[in-house]
């Protein structure tokens, strides 16, 4: 489903991503794990085309993410690390722009996934909580049911009982045979969710494997507390 090929993203002399070459799977949930500023989001972004590659290239669902990044933005479920939205709008008219702007009737899929996860719509952004904007956030990459979802941080701000049925709406994707791919500074939630992960350092791939064979939380500190090299 990404297909990355030595992609090195800088921002004049700083550092973005340095040299990253990664296969994501189709039908498997990918953790995607590294400290602020490893890379994670400058990652996603170029991979998505919201971002012009420094050298390398990517394909995603077997488009390039440069010259056909607008067809890789209307099948993906793309989710942002924070939720930023028009203050006075309403979430459930947010909710249904981002399915107008690709096209599509999602109003079905997006109330039960507003139920699903305890969201008004009609209250306007600016009344809503951080987590409930995360949520809005959600119902915008899920509601019209993508083969792919890119998720940046997708449970920051949300209480235990959401992140519950988050999860659970997700891993139900997936057994339809949809593929995701995720950063996430949670830890057990890599090790519980995803099969297949990736950690990053300083912009670099140090270490990719199924969760099973990296022990998440282990593997994690060991490489940023020096006992293991990059």
């Amino acid at each position: 489903m990404i297909h990355i090929d030595h992609l090195t993203k800088t921002y004049g002399k700083a550092r973005g991503v340095t040299d990253l070459t990664l296969r994501v799977p189709e039908g498997g949930c990918f953790g995607f794990i590294g400290p602020n500023g490893a890379g994670k989001s400058t990652t996603i972004r170029t991979l998505l085309g919201l971002l012009s590659p420094t050298a390398g290239a990517a394909r995603v669902l077997g488009l390039d993410c440069v010259r056909e990044r607008k067809k890789i933005l209307a099948r993906v479920g793309y989710m942002p690390s924070e939720a930023m939205f028009y203050p006075d709008m309403r979430a459930g008219e947010v909710i249904r722009l981002s399915a107008d702007l690709r096209k599509q009737d999602c109003r079905p899929q997006a109330a039960a996934l507003c139920e699903v996860l305890e969201l008004d719509p009609q209250k306007r952004i600016r009344e809503l909580s951080l987590g409930n904007r995360k949520k809005v956030s959600i119902v915008c990459a899920m509601q019209h049911r993508p083969r792919l979802y890119v998720l940046d941080e997708p449970t920051s701000g949300l209480d235990p009982l959401v992140q519950r049925a988050f999860w659970s709406e997700l891993k139900a994707r997936q057994n339809e045979g949809a593929t995701v791919f995720l950063s996430s500074h949670v830890l057990y939630e890599v090790q519980r969710y995803c099969d297949r992960a990736a950690i990053l350092r300083e912009g670099r791939l140090v270490v990719e494997g199924t969760t099973a064979e990296l022990d998440i939380e282990n593997c994690f500190f060991d490489y940023y507390e020096g006992k293991v090299k990059a």
